[in-house]
């Protein structure tokens, strides 16, 4: 049913005098899809409209998609968000809050467009640009300089695009100019504990301005980057009126009182998630969206047995479902028995399909391709090197046959230390649990079992020491401390840029923080060569955290 037919048969509710209903679309827009994204935009706008709603309000940049990098950069990019602008505005009887990237004389900027019956009534451009963590915006964005307010049923409403909330001279601004209300436009990236944050950062800006804002977030995916909602509405006495749900796409309706100056109040709060069940889901929808949106029909996994692998095909499951999941267990000698049982078990309980193929002939085929090369050697890594490797090509061939991704299973702390194998292990096109620690991966895994009356994942999958199994009796620790110990040190050094001193004077031996920070400086040509995987931390190795291949610093020295 087109936009014009559900015009003429869906009776529109009319709103109460001195009444301002607010729409809120938290909701994800495909990067780079203008077109696809006006469509989407129309059909939310006249929901908004049959529910009663004077305003609609969409996320940051939700007209070309968040972020959108160096799409910005396209000549054409002015051309299509006029026309797109064009074409939302042809909408009547409700004003559309929108953001897109400005393109004049001027330069390129982050701005909000106020559509209003045929016309674009007014723009705002963003003016304090954020340039740390994921954010780059310096790179394609100017500055804008002037604050805008627009008056819509007897209230003064000031505009403001994410960066422009933490900081005070904007909304300060806005008040001095008689703003009764904040509209604040956002596409704020997950992070552990974010949702907090927000709620701090709005009460205080609400208490100190004595103003209600609006908060409005993008949910879903990009790439790397979840955005996971939780939109708010905040009275002027920092309580919260509204708040929305996490990691969904959901319309929030809301009332405001233009004569007294606040919001009605939601009937039920969105759950208070833990930081297990906030984690999980990331890592549920990053996998989710990204596949879908690739156009892959499926994905494909080593299931080795371990701890990793057995997350990643839960995670897998629940983002996709079973029909589109498929599992390989590809054993060698050093392959346990239990090893053997515990995949299978897995992939029976979760209902995927699962297929066992012995890669004896493979690694026997390039040992016997190797051997005239190799006369006289030791056998070392290189050999044991060889059983992941050939695991690597089986999964990509099976990836280029059937078109299934290949998904890739290691965790934060491997990544980190370099224990991993490139075009081994490393293959695919997304590794799920790239940014998530090992004592995490315990966690989580103990999570998603207490969800269901039967686990997901056997117990001794859990409980038993972790192993490559690349040969006899190995485990992880022969090469790395115990993993309580190694994530204290990682997380000092990478996500609190604590350095070899600093460790130090925190407790930890100094023999082992030389060990594994000279492990981690030495694996960044590898991390390079990985796949993507969802940011859940404030230091995820890509965007967030960015060294140079090859240099001095860690040759001088950590005891200097």
């Amino acid at each position: 049913m087109s936009d014009a037919q559900q015009e003429t048969t869906l009776h529109q509710i009319t709103t109460p005098d001195g009444i301002l209903r607010i729409a809120l679309m938290q909701t994800n827009f495909w990067v780079g899809d203008i077109a696809g994204n006006v469509r989407k935009m129309r059909a939310l706008t006249h929901d908004a409209k049959v529910r009663g709603a004077d305003i609609v309000i969409f996320p940051e940049l939700s007209l070309i998609g968040s972020p959108p990098e160096d799409l910005l950069l396209r000549p054409t990019l002015s051309e299509r968000i006029k026309e797109a602008l064009h074409d939302l505005a042809q909408v009547e009887d409700i004003v559309i809050i929108l953001g897109y990237p400005h393109v004049d004389n001027h330069g390129t900027f982050n701005s909000i467009a106020i559509l209003q019956n045929g016309t674009q009534k007014g723009f705002y451009h963003k003016q304090c640009l954020a340039n740390y963590g994921v954010f780059d915006e310096r790179r394609y964005f100017k500055e804008g300089r002037n604050q805008v307010l627009f008056d819509l049923k007897g209230t003064t409403i000031g505009l403001l695009i994410g960066e422009d909330l933490r900081q005070d001279a904007p909304i300060k601004a806005l008040k001095e100019k008689g703003a009764e209300l904040i509209i604040s436009l956002h596409a704020s990236p997950f992070e552990i504990g974010k949702q907090t944050v927000r709620r701090n950062l709005l009460k205080k800006q609400a208490q100190k301005y004595a103003l209600p804002i609006i908060y409005i977030n993008t949910a879903g995916a990009q790439d790397d980057i979840v955005f996971d909602g939780g939109s708010l509405i905040m009275q002027a006495n920092g309580s919260i009126a509204h708040e929305g749900s996490r990691f969904v796409n959901q319309l929030i309706m809301a009332d405001f009182d233009v004569a007294k100056g606040q919001f009605d109040s939601q009937t039920k709060a969105p759950l208070d998630l833990s930081e297990e069940s906030e984690i999980y889901q990331a890592l549920v929808v990053g996998l989710r969206d990204y596949v879908n949106r690739s156009g892959f029909k499926g994905v494909i996994l080593g299931l080795s047995g371990g701890i990793d692998s057995a997350l990643s095909l839960c995670i897998a499951v629940d983002a996709l479902g079973a029909d589109r999941v498929y599992a390989v267990m590809m054993p060698y000698e050093y392959t346990s028995a239990m090893s053997l049982e515990d995949a299978a078990a897995q992939a029976a309980r979760l209902n995927v399909s699962y297929t066992i193929c012995p890669i004896h002939d493979a690694v026997a085929g390039l040992s016997s391709a190797l051997a005239p090369l190799l006369v006289g050697s030791t056998p070392d890594t290189t050999e044991e090197n060889l059983q992941a490797r050939s695991r690597g090509v089986i999964l990509m061939a099976l990836s280029n046959k059937f078109g299934h991704m290949v998904i890739s299973t290691g965790n934060k702390s491997e990544n980190a230390v370099g224990y991993s194998t490139l075009y081994g292990d490393m293959v695919g096109g997304f590794n799920v649990l790239k940014d998530v620690y090992k004592t995490d991966v315990y966690r989580l895994a103990q999570y998603r079992n207490r969800l269901e009356d039967t686990p997901v994942i056997p117990e001794r999958v859990i409980s038993r020491p972790p192993s490559a199994e690349l040969k006899a009796n190995q485990t992880d620790q022969d090469s790395l401390p115990d993993y309580d110990l190694l994530d204290a040190i990682l997380r000092l050094y990478i996500d609190e840029d604590v350095g070899y001193k600093g460790i130090c004077e925190a407790g930890f031996d100094p023999d082992v923080v030389q060990k594994v920070l000279s492990m981690t400086d030495k694996a960044e040509h590898k991390r390079r060569q990985g796949a993507i995987g969802t940011k859940i931390t404030q230091k995820s190795f890509g965007r967030d955290r960015r060294y140079p291949l090859v240099n001095g610093w860690a040759i001088q020295g950590y005891k200097l």
